[in-house]
């Protein structure tokens, strides 16, 4: 079984001062960086995956803009991959499937965001291709939602989408208890 670290929309205009401000993006990074180092410790495969917006009325993740670089503490080093993507299915239109396949990886460790959109997605389209995939909760993070004139806050949005990754897609743990996990392995 090999395993590999799937970085997703780690950029900066998820960030305070951001285009598209998530809750507690700060802390989401400081634990995918955990995760960042145990994978290149363990020399693991690390995929980051990039968001540019091509949709005519796009305001973040613009092509060339400072906010669609990835947060400099999670940023790719020489001999990671970068995929770049335009649609939340990190796999839709990307050569994602293509470079697991060909890496012989079986098993995803998923963090990143937005819980309820790319991580869904691409969590949902991993396990349709075959992957084992781990999402790592206190690694991704959301934002408030509106539906029919109700905000549903950022906490209830991603509780309710890891809680239905977790019934059928992924296991869905903490940081925490995925470093722990690697240390008995």
């Amino acid at each position: 079984m090999k395993k590999a670290l799937l970085l997703i929309d780690i950029q900066n205009d998820y960030f305070p001062g951001g285009k598209m401000e998530l809750v507690e993006m700060e802390r989401v990074s400081r634990n995918a960086t955990l995760l960042l180092s145990l994978f290149r410790e363990k020399r693991l495969p690390i995929v980051h995956v990039q968001h540019i917006s091509k949709r005519p009325a796009a305001t973040f993740f613009l092509p060339e803009s400072k906010g669609a670089d990835i947060y400099e503490a999670v940023a790719p080093q020489l001999g990671e991959i970068l995929i770049q993507k335009h649609f939340p299915n990190s796999f839709r239109d990307t050569a994602l499937l293509r470079i697991l396949k060909e890496s012989e990886v079986d098993k995803l460790v998923i963090c990143g965001a937005m819980s309820h959109m790319c991580i869904d997605a691409t969590t949902r389209a991993a396990f349709d291709q075959g992957f084992g995939c781990i999402v790592i909760e206190d690694a991704c993070t959301t934002r408030d939602l509106e539906y029919k004139g109700r905000v549903i806050e950022a906490s209830q949005v991603h509780a309710a989408f890891m809680a239905a990754l977790a019934t059928a897609y992924a296991t869905v743990i903490t940081v925490t208890e995925y470093i722990e996990k690697m240390a008995e392995q």
